[in-house]
């Protein structure tokens, strides 16, 4: 299956460099601030990561419920967030986008209809954080008839056989889990163990597409950029909160950034 989300990292292999990948909410601050910030970041990013917020994020840390709360405070909804992506994928610096959330809105939407919507309004790729291997099997086909990547998890307490079967049904693109906890915490793992798994994976099938999550600021991702991909959350969102709570543009504060973490992986 080839989509955007695969070309992308086939460009940058020629680079010799990771994806740099964000995530953020939809909908925090507000919709339209939301929308513009993606926008401004988009000239630094490869591939960005949206969340839809939910009221009981149980991945995440206080960062990214706390923005979750911001957004759903200020009554986003899931087809806010469908019409703000067609926007997106029409500026001019869009990245191919994922969505990222929990199973719940997807059950209640209709899995045939938010994959139909998904494919349509531009979405490039879902991680659907609550909805594990094997149990994935049928939704992540849905996917791929519409070629939506849809991203499967593999964590540090992964089995070999069951990482092996996971990455034999993956897509192009796989999030390693670097360490056990929420989204937020300081790294608990040192940099050479997170790549030693990295490298496990890899050797399993090197076509895969592999991103590493959690933990990841601007003081780790030079020492992990042998991956095919990092993805950098919490440490942006609480660039945004922090600007908001002293009265400034979160904008130009998680542009400054991206841009220092992009710096950092070339």
């Amino acid at each position: 299956m080839k989509n955007l989300i695969n070309k992308t990292f086939l460009k940058l292999r020629k680079e010799n460099r990771p994806a740099l990948v964000t995530y953020t909410v939809a909908g925090d601050p507000n919709k339209n601030q939301s929308l513009s910030l993606l926008k401004k970041i988009s000239k630094y990013v490869d591939i960005v990561e949206w969340g839809f917020p939910h009221n009981c994020p149980t991945a995440d840390g206080k960062e990214i419920q706390n923005s979750s709360y911001r957004a759903l405070e200020n009554g986003i909804r899931l087809d806010d967030i469908f019409n703000l992506v067609k926007k997106y994928k029409k500026d001019k610096n869009a990245k191919p986008l994922i969505l990222m959330g929990y199973y719940q809105m997807v059950f209640n939407y209709g899995e045939e209809r938010f994959v139909n919507k998904c494919k349509r309004v531009g979405v490039d790729g879902l991680i659907i954080v609550d909805l594990i291997w094997p149990y994935n099997k049928k939704f992540a086909n849905l996917c791929k008839k519409k070629s939506v990547c849809f991203v499967q998890l593999i964590a540090p307490t992964t089995t070999n056989q069951r990482m092996t079967k996971i990455i034999k049904d993956s897509h192009s693109m796989i999030y390693y889990i670097s360490m056990l906890s929420t989204t937020g915490e300081k790294l608990k793992v040192t940099p050479k163990n997170i790549i030693k798994k990295f490298d496990k994976i890899k050797n399993i099938n090197k076509s895969k597409n592999v991103v590493i999550g959690f933990g990841i600021t601007d003081k780790t991702i030079s020492s992990l950029k042998k991956a095919d991909g990092l993805v950098v959350g919490s440490a942006l969102v609480k660039t945004i909160t922090d600007s908001l709570n002293k009265k400034r543009n979160p904008l130009i504060a998680a542009e400054r950034m991206v841009k220092k973490l992009k710096a950092k992986i070339m």
